[in-house]
């Protein structure tokens, strides 16, 4: 008798342990055009330091018992707020010298989800986002009506010129002056100098659950109304407890059209695949077909990793029993 309790208690510690996932959250603050020469050590301080404050505020909530989707909410809501990333308060300009600001948050449990387009005086885009995903029936909001929507919600807004900032106006110029014979920005090559940001966030609770959330001021000089890839379901944001959590930073056009962070993630689910390996073939896929950018991943099992295939990517991850890495430049060949 002494035996068999003994065996179900063990049974019953087995159990419990397999049951609780371990922990960790990797985040992003765009990619493209980053190289030692162009930045200064301060500035490189800075970002490391907004870095590191971001991914450990988006732990603190796991670590907590939260939720992953709490988790990454937190994390990207650091990222919005600060001028150092193009996303809330550092978002760049359109051509017309406002701001138009997208995001979507992504649920791994039950493949909920929510996204926004084009606001232009919501504080966080991604708690508007996350709005959309719990207090609607719908996917996607865009434009007045979505910042109607965040009215209702009572979410915090603001004058656009709140996200305005010296560096991204510079900016504006610049791309201005490069696109002067063309009549929009999508008709002249993308050049990742103008900056095409997005801040994101991917992580894994203790009860196993993925979630990922990107936020984005788009495209320097962008016209018309454009939207890319981070608002876009499949495309620069996706999660799946059955696979991976992907949060997207690049070309949006691109990972519109070869809906990058579901590929990954269904390329882990048919083809077992680890997500890093799955994550490492689609981005030197996309770079093939002119796609610059790059993704941070987690999967089912808690593997935390990115993967970029421009000169660098604002990135960091911290994993359970371990300390936060933070890097903005590729790895020296």
């Amino acid at each position: 008798m002494k035996q068999l309790l003994l065996i179900i208690l063990m049974l019953s510690s087995a159990g419990a342990m397999a049951s609780k996932a371990p922990i960790g959250i990797v985040i992003h603050g765009g990619a493209g055009t980053i190289n030692r020469d162009s930045m200064t050590p301060a500035q490189e301080q800075a970002y490391h330091a907004m870095l590191t404050h971001a991914v450990n505020q988006g732990y603190a909530v796991l670590e907590r018992g939260g939720s992953s989707l709490d988790a990454v909410t937190a994390a990207v809501m650091v990222l919005e707020d600060s001028p150092l990333f193009n996303a809330g308060k550092g978002a760049v300009y359109t051509f017309d010298e406002s701001h138009e600001l997208d995001a979507s948050i992504m649920n791994g449990r039950d493949r909920s989800a929510g996204a926004v387009a084009g606001v232009t005086n919501v504080k966080n885009p991604i708690l508007l986002a996350r709005a959309v995903m719990e207090k609607s029936n719908h996917v996607m909001l865009s434009g007045k009506g979505a910042e109607q929507f965040a009215k209702q919600q009572k979410l915090e807004l603001v004058d656009n010129s709140y996200f305005n900032t010296e560096f991204r106006y510079e900016a504006l110029k610049r791309a201005k002056q490069a696109i002067a014979p063309q009549p929009h920005q999508a008709a002249v090559p993308y050049d990742p100098a103008w900056k095409m940001g997005t801040v994101g966030a991917v992580a894994i609770d203790r009860k196993g659950n993925l979630a990922a959330a990107t936020s984005t001021g788009g495209m320097t000089a962008k016209r018309y109304g454009r939207i890319g890839d981070a608002p876009v379901i499949g495309a620069g944001n996706f999660a799946d407890n059955k696979s991976c959590a992907v949060s997207a930073t690049g070309h949006g056009e691109f990972f519109i059209r070869y809906q990058v962070a579901s590929d990954i993630c269904a390329r882990v689910k048919y083809q077992k695949k680890t997500a890093a390996v799955a994550a490492k073939e689609v981005m030197a896929e996309l770079k093939a077909v002119g796609g610059d950018g790059g993704v941070i991943v987690v999967d089912s099992k808690g593997q935390l990793s990115w993967t970029f295939n421009t000169e660098g990517m604002y990135r960091a991850l911290k994993a359970e029993g371990g300390q936060v890495i933070s890097e903005i430049f590729a790895a020296k060949s």
